[in-house]
């Protein structure tokens, strides 16, 4: 596949993910303020609480999805489709275990739901109600949609997000009504979140068999051809590892803090969340398609072109995270003031915790290509990971309260993330030292601070920061994210030959298009 090819397919994939994004962005926020007034922050405490639970249960997928993913990029660049639909059965036969695992595990836990919910000052029913229906979506995907993974892997994935994305908004949009101005209406958002869950798995069946006619998948035949793809069974435990890690990364901090506070805590947190998860999804949009290009691109084995791509993807998702956590970290508290309250605003020193845990998670580039170099083996690594993370979070959460607990995530991640990993991708993918990473990325962060600082100098300097209404916030937003996005673009370019390769790549790819 052309390298042209490959970027045009990622571009029209981001050009369809952030048309929903900033839909959607706009009714998780909205919808959160309808949750609050009517419903109260207890009943959003446990809405949040029931969904970490639910991640918990997926650790039962192993990592199927991602060791598919990584078994599917050669045959579908071969367009082998044979081996496609071999592949896909596997999924298919061990996702259908997997279900049997979560189901008894729901079982399992819901059992525990008196005590678990002891403290919640909201009726039981809620809680079982609102498990129940974020079950039944979960189950929906082992039993129905894991063949969507060949969309994902074939960078086709504007495909699953016109339709997935689409009904979301639909089903939002009737869930604040239902909220809003009918009585009980917490047992409507239930209902509409089953039902839309069952029609938007419904209309994703029949867009597979629409754009892949040849996909005939026998998932009973699974089990026999597992072990003609052996792979698929070792990548899988080691993605495990992985994403045990991933899980208590994102999943365990709510816990945690109901566990040392009150779900009225893990409302506020999860106010903060939704500002994270919303940049994060929209980094998510811009580059999420990549991965699948990126694992093309790896599969034919030219290794200049891949360090090449490396180092474009690498100083643009930094420099990308930077303006993202900069706006965050000048605008996030004014937001939430005008959002919910001044009621609702977090600690200063767990805000700039969350942001730097932000900022990780945000310049991730070595995950994909480790990814697409199928490189899992390090077992030990999300092991040791997840140790510190939950230990930490909760030793320094005793002591110092939600910054304690934040803190642990933070020094995993900068002992894993930052540490460990760019020398394993080094060694092992890219075969060379990892000095050159450590220069180069030493660069980048001092680029980032030279430009976070002087902004922040010259905006606090010749502009008043007294925000008082969304419009005030809204062009006090547009004149740092441009001051910095153009400083910081300008010192880029002017600093690392990969900054301009991009551009480089970017312009040729509009010239093309014209």
């Amino acid at each position: 596949m052309s390298e042209s090819s490959r970027t045009a397919k990622s571009i029209k994939n981001a050009k369809v993910a952030l048309i929903f994004y900033f839909i959607n962005l706009v009714l998780q926020f909205f919808s959160r303020k309808v949750f609050l007034d009517y419903l109260g922050a207890e009943v959003l405490g446990l809405n949040t609480t029931a969904q970490n639970l639910i991640g918990f249960l997926n650790l039962a997928e192993l990592g199927i999805g991602g060791a598919i993913a990584f078994t599917l990029y050669k045959p579908i660049f071969e367009k082998d489709t044979q081996t496609i639909n071999e592949i896909v059965s596997v999924q298919g036969w061990l996702y259908r275990r997997v279900a049997y695992i979560v189901i008894v595990g729901a079982c399992v836990l819901m059992c525990f739901f008196p005590f678990i919910f002891e403290k919640a000052a909201v009726p039981m029913w809620y809680t079982y109600g609102s498990f129940s229906v974020l079950l039944v979506s979960t189950l929906l995907g082992y039993f129905v949609n894991y063949r969507q993974i060949v969309l994902t892997a074939d960078q086709k994935e504007y495909k699953i997000t016109l339709n997935v994305q689409g009904f979301k908004i639909i089903k939002v949009l009737l869930q604040i009504a239902a909220i809003s101005y009918l009585s009980n209406g917490y047992l409507y958002w239930m209902i509409l979140e089953l039902l839309m869950s069952i029609t938007t798995a419904i209309i994703l069946d029949r867009l597979l068999k629409r754009e892949y006619p040849w996909l005939k998948t026998t998932v009973d035949n699974g089990g026999k051809l597992r072990q003609k793809y052996p792979e698929i069974i070792a990548k899988t435990k080691q993605v495990f590892f992985h994403q045990m890690a991933t899980f208590v990364l994102s999943q365990t901090s709510p816990l945690i803090i109901y566990a040392y506070t009150s779900l009225t805590l893990v409302a506020i947190y999860g106010n903060y969340m939704l500002i994270v998860t919303g940049v994060t999804l929209l980094m998510d949009a811009l580059l999420r398609s990549i991965n699948a290009g990126v694992g093309s691109l790896v599969a034919e084995g030219d290794k200049q072109r891949i360090k090449q791509v490396f180092w474009e993807l690498s100083c643009f998702r930094l420099w990308l995270a930077s303006v993202v956590c900069f706006g965050v970290y000048k605008l996030g508290h004014s937001f939430i003031t005008l959002w919910v309250g001044s009621g609702f605003a977090l600690e200063q020193s767990a805000f700039i915790v969350l942001i730097a845990i932000t900022f990780i998670n945000l310049s991730r580039t070595n995950d994909t290509f480790l990814a697409a170099y199928g490189l899992y083996q390090d077992v030990w690594a999300p092991a040791v990971e997840t140790f510190l993370n939950l230990g930490l979070s909760v030793l320094l959460g005793y002591y110092y309260g939600l910054s304690g607990i934040l803190s642990g995530v933070l020094i995993s991640l900068l002992v894993i993330v930052y540490g460990w990993k760019p020398f394993f991708l080094y060694k092992y993918g890219f075969k060379e030292n990892v000095s050159e990473y450590i220069t180069r990325f030493s660069k980048y962060l001092a680029l980032i601070a030279v430009s976070c600082i002087c902004i922040s100098w010259l905006d606090d300097y010749l502009f008043s920061n007294s925000i008082c209404s969304y419009g005030k916030w809204c062009l006090s937003a547009l004149r740092l994210l441009t001051l910095y996005s153009v400083f910081s673009f300008v010192l880029f370019l002017c600093s690392d030959k990969a900054a301009r390769s991009y551009v480089k790549r970017f312009k040729s790819y509009v010239i093309k298009r014209k």
